[in-house]
């Protein structure tokens, strides 16, 4: 069978690369795909954009895919599943309506609110007068969110008021998201550890993937400006066997049951955002796709096929599908270009000395293949991903491939996975 993955980054590499492992699969195309999934075996890029609907359709149906699976946000936001499926295309991804969980910050919010979910206190604006009046009414420190999708960098912490209003005069005045800042919302900020929650959804049926938990901030000791994500660990000992259970019982059976009942049942990958504390669990935020970067340490530990777990999805059958994941762990580093989150150069020709990948996997995410060269072309440009029979091997192995990687103006945190070791 050929297989369709939509997306251009480092989860998308790891999709594909899984995807290409699997005996029965002839072929994967990417759209549009990077350097690593232009040279990897069985795999080819096709030059296409991701929201261009009609020829992603049409290309489909030349090829005979047989299984597209989307991977950012974006195009699943504006409802590329169900264009597919008006083309008796199977597609993994959820719905339009369904992906407001992540397209609206308001829309989740208030979804938790009405499905009894635990969540931070908040309050959405429209417009930036009425927000800096209601910041008399809170205490510090605040989280300001732009309501829309803003590549995982929409999200403000905020000390005190006049942080604050800068924070919203950014968002709404100066345009810092674009159409993403043009509602606000701002949030009680919740104190704890983070994880995230990864699961295969499909309406009322339920496949937890194992545990993991990213580093959202840029730099060493989770300080610094806020990114997509700087490296991921699995599994993450915060997530007890109890806050598991937890996870599943408070956050997202009734997420599954409220989008029934909403009329969009969910059909992909679901992902919570958690803040936990004392063995309580509060939702940060909802994303319908793949974390990226847990993507790539989660699926370096399966051993079950990901195709036939997302048609198992797609054929209402996961309750009998049964996964498998290797015992040892994993640890996966990103390395960004210099001035990330922020601005940052391209074209930079990167240096890649590796002679045998057994137990770890270079997944390239901002690179391109030109000219028998490869180049920086984003600012998250590699996550160096290993295995290890615990954490700290697999950490150590992670940070071996990444001294194996030079580029002009690399960069990345060298404390991955502390946590986790603490």
């Amino acid at each position: 069978m050929n297989i369709l993955v939509i997306g251009s980054g480092g989860r998308e590499h790891a999709l594909a690369w899984k995807c290409a492992q699997d005996n029965f699969v002839n072929h994967v195309y990417v759209c549009p795909g990077n350097a690593g999934t232009f040279l990897e075996d069985k795999v080819s890029n096709i030059n296409l954009d991701a929201n261009d609907f009609k020829s992603i359709g049409d290309f489909s149906l030349e090829k005979d895919i047989e299984l597209v699976i989307i991977g950012p946000e974006q195009p699943l936001v504006e409802g590329l599943t169900d264009y597919l499926h008006s083309k008796n295309i199977k597609a993994f991804g959820p719905s339009k309506n369904a992906a407001q969980l992540e397209g609206s910050k308001t829309f989740s919010k208030d979804f938790f609110v009405k499905y009894d979910i635990p969540t931070a206190g908040y309050k959405s604006f429209i417009d930036f007068e009425s927000s800096v009046n209601y910041l008399d009414e809170i205490d510090y420190p605040t989280v300001v969110k732009a309501d829309g999708l803003a590549a995982g960098k929409g999200v403000i912490i905020c000390q005190n008021k006049k942080e604050a209003i800068k924070a919203l005069n950014s968002i709404f005045n100066d345009k810092a998201f674009g159409s993403a800042g043009n509602k606000v919302v701002i949030e009680e900020f919740l104190e704890g550890e983070e994880a995230s929650f990864i699961a295969v959804v499909s309406k009322d049926k339920i496949i937890p993937l194992v545990t993991s938990q990213d580093h959202k901030a840029v730099g060493d000791g989770d300080v610094g400006l806020n990114t997509g994500g700087m490296g991921a660990y699995s599994p993450a000992p915060i997530v007890s066997d109890e806050i598991h259970q937890k996870i599943l019982e408070q956050v997202m059976q009734p997420t599954m049951k409220g989008l029934i009942e909403e009329g969009s049942p969910y059909l992909g990958f679901l992902y919570a955002g958690l803040m936990i504390k004392n063995n309580e669990i509060k939702v940060l935020e909802f994303n319908c796709r793949f974390g990226d970067p847990e993507t790539q340490p989660i699926l370096l530990r399966l051993k079950s096929s990901l195709v036939n777990l997302c048609l198992a999805a797609i054929n209402n059958t996961l309750d009998s599908y049964d996964i498998e994941w290797t015992q040892a762990h994993s640890c996966g580093v990103v390395i960004a270009s210099k001035g990330y989150p922020k601005n940052y150069e391209s074209n930079k020709e990167i240096q890649i000395n590796i002679d045998d990948e057994n137990d770890t996997k270079l997944f390239h995410a901002g690179t391109k293949y030109e000219n028998n060269k490869i180049l920086t072309s984003g600012g998250r440009v590699f996550c160096a991903t290993a295995l290890g029979v615990d954490l700290k091997e697999a950490q150590q192995n992670a940070y071996n491939l990444v001294n194996k990687v030079d580029f002009e103006g690399a960069f990345y945190r060298k404390d991955i996975g502390y946590k986790g070791i603490k």
